[in-house]
């Protein structure tokens, strides 16, 4: 076995991946092979791995600058990346820079430098302006979800980049969608051009739910037991609607989480961290989370307003049926209310009498030390097996941080956890727990 093949083995197995799909496969080739690549492949197929693989193949050992520079055009997606990279473990330092964070924690972050730095391009071009790195030794560049950025308004960010990285030789641009055309100033030539948007990936099913009032809170909520205890998202198109559906959850007594871009970066993050181990089966979103956020198992999204524009629609279903799973597309229809051109022939999904939620068994704990305390993920679930008495099933997922870190417990354990645990030391720092409300 050669030594690439047996490196990606061990990638692989860390990731529990048992074997890359067609569409990973064929990219691999192509980016080991060809200077410019862009891959279309629907929301969901698995596009982060397929061009970290051969981008971390490619990485020099000896190197001490940044070789690979990733662009993403929400921090979510960033972060994204940059776990998924971290949870490869090719022993490769990387980092994230976006908007609301400390300039001044990126510096002194990046004075190490990373061989792969992933960023939203507003913050990225914040640092080529003020030359915080060298961008002598960068010769690859992701663009990742690039119709996204393009349409968010970081053009002349992106265009600024481009011009600033006279040494790039290879250039990877990635999307779930066929509608925005590549502007001339990215400066491919001649790309390899991989389209899957064709591919049957999923088993997607979309149904109407109809609501005899124009008001559709009741519906939603008698929507929401019929479906079940399963893990979805809510859309709405603005911020005051999520407002309202969150009031009227919390009247019904069922959790939930919100997430839009008005909220405080660090809000955004601890929602989809709850939203990922169980503690809120339930996301209220704008269409920020239609695409670049990491939410596996998603049974169902809920359209309670639909979007205007068919390709935010394709992403919001994109959410559910990933990787080749299934899931369903619920949109709350008013009887008399006009749907949009874009949505052909949809059945009809006749609501049954069903019990109340049930509330989750899980909850989420915050740890008050992170990476930069030398603190790893096995070293947190053995504090809380030894010390803190847990069993196996009562210990969720852990999501280490720079400086703090998340872990989903089963919700009957969180008290004596606290008392057991609060004030211990783990790595040589004296550790506060409390539950993230």
């Amino acid at each position: 076995m050669s030594k690439s093949i047996k490196n990606q083995k061990n990638i692989l197995d860390k990731l529990n991946i048992e074997q890359l799909n067609p569409m990973q496969e064929e990219a691999q080739l192509a980016i080991h092979s060809n200077a410019e690549v862009v891959l279309l492949s629907p929301t969901g197929t698995g596009k982060t791995l397929a061009f970290l693989l051969p981008l971390v193949a490619e990485l020099k050992r000896d190197c001490d600058e940044i070789q690979t520079l990733i662009l993403a055009p929400s921090r979510e997606l960033a972060i994204q990346i940059e776990q998924v990279l971290r949870e490869m473990g090719a022993g490769y330092k990387t980092n994230a820079v976006y908007g609301g964070t400390s300039f001044s924690k990126d510096k002194l972050e990046l004075k190490h430098r990373p061989a792969v730095l992933v960023g939203t391009p507003g913050r990225v071009a914040d640092h080529l302006r003020r030359e915080t790195f060298s961008t002598d030794r960068i010769k690859t560049l992701v663009l990742d979800e690039f119709d996204k950025s393009l349409e968010i308004g970081f053009e002349d960010e992106m265009r600024e980049i481009l011009r600033m990285l006279p040494m790039v030789e290879k250039k990877i641009l990635t999307s779930a969608t066929q509608k925005v055309d590549i502007p001339a100033f990215v400066g491919l030539k001649d790309p390899v051009n991989l389209n899957y948007l064709g591919e049957k990936s999923s088993q997607l099913k979309i149904k109407k739910i109809l609501s005899p009032d124009k008001d559709k809170l009741e519906v939603l909520f008698k929507a929401l037991c019929h479906i079940g205890n399963q893990p979805g998202i809510i859309f709405c198109n603005f911020k005051d609607t999520i407002q309202r559906v969150s009031d009227f959850l919390n009247e019904k007594k069922i959790r939930h989480g919100c997430f839009y871009g008005g909220m405080e970066q660090m809000d955004r993050e601890r929602a989809l961290i709850q939203f990922r181990n169980g503690t809120h089966q339930l996301l209220i979103a704008t269409d920020l989370a239609a695409r670049g956020i990491d939410v596996p198992e998603i049974k169902f999204i809920m359209h309670y307003q639909l979007p205007r524009r068919k390709d935010e629609f394709t992403h919001r279903n994109g959410r559910t049926a990933r990787m080749f799973n299934d899931g369903t597309a619920y949109i709350l229809h008013w009887e008399r209310e006009e749907l949009p051109d874009y949505l052909g022939a949809v059945g009809i999904e006749r609501l049954r009498e069903a019990p109340l939620l049930n509330k989750s068994a899980w909850t989420t704990l915050f740890i008050s030390g992170g990476r930069k305390d030398k603190i790893s993920k096995g070293d947190i679930a053995g504090l809380f097996f030894k010390q803190g008495k847990l069993n196996k099933e009562q210990l969720g997922i852990i999501e280490l941080k720079q400086d703090c870190a998340f872990v989903g417990v089963h919700a009957s354990q969180s008290k004596q956890l606290i008392e057991l645990l609060d004030g211990c030391r783990l790595k040589n720092k004296k550790i506060r727990i409390s539950i993230v409300s």
